[in-house]
């Protein structure tokens, strides 16, 4: 049972990993360096140009004239980010698939079809439960305290996971009725906000931040969900 955990784990989690990193790459990598600009003042919505350095060349400009060294920053920064992705994918795998060994512990067998719902109940415990109250964010959004909102983060997280298995697999009213309150309740205490905003990048820029970081979460936890789901039934073992 503990190889089958942990292979299923380890052959869907590379797999979403991937698919994760792909995405990211295309879709979210030059909005993550034009935000890096606003923050570092190279650009300003405000202003509506572009700001230039002494002699007379933008940003982006003197990257390119230069020799290469901030490039080569840049590479070795995304390469750390996407193996640090690909190590989280594999954790959520692991998760996952531990939730598929206690659910067939007591006697429901595990299908593609609710490996599906896994992977849709995953992307809406972690990304859109927490972010509610805490949407992605560009570098250099001005946000509160990092303590505050790891915690408000985690509680969120992990009563959203409770509150859709009660819904899921809860066999009573009352299992259902406390599930949507476990959704609630973080939400009624709010997560952690700034009396004001001011932020650098323009709100056009965020916006399309979040709706791709939740359209590349979206296709991974599909991918991560029906990866598990086949692999798991895959590497069982046949009745001897």
């Amino acid at each position: 049972m503990t190889t089958r955990i942990f292979a299923s784990a380890l052959f869907a989690g590379l797999l979403a990993g991937l698919v994760a990193v792909l995405l990211q790459w295309s879709l979210m990598e030059k909005l993550i360096l034009e935000g890096e600009e606003y923050e570092t003042g190279a650009k300003s919505h405000f202003a509506g140009v572009l700001k230039l350095n002494e002699d007379g060349e933008t940003a982006e400009q003197a990257a390119e004239s230069g020799d290469g060294g901030e490039e080569e920053g840049t590479t070795r920064r995304f390469a750390l980010a996407f193996f640090a992705t690909f190590v989280t994918w594999v954790g959520w795998a692991l998760l996952m698939v531990a939730g598929f060994a206690l659910t067939e512990r007591y006697g429901v067998r595990i299908t593609m079809k609710d490996a599906l719902v896994w992977g849709t109940a995953g992307f809406g415990a972690i990304h859109v439960m927490t972010g509610i109250g805490l949407p992605p964010e560009l570098p250099g959004q001005p946000a509160a305290e990092i303590e505050l909102r790891q915690m408000w983060w985690i509680t969120t997280a992990a009563t959203a996971v409770i509150g859709f298995a009660l819904m899921g697999y809860g066999r009573k009213p009352f299992h259902f009725a406390a599930g949507i309150a476990l959704l609630i309740a973080p939400h009624l205490i709010g997560a952690p906000r700034l009396d004001d905003y001011s932020g650098m990048a323009p709100p056009e820029l965020s916006g399309e931040y979040v709706a791709r970081s939740y359209a590349v979460a979206f296709i991974s936890w599909i991918v991560l969900g029906l990866a598990a789901g086949y692999f798991w039934n895959r590497l069982q073992q046949p009745p001897a």
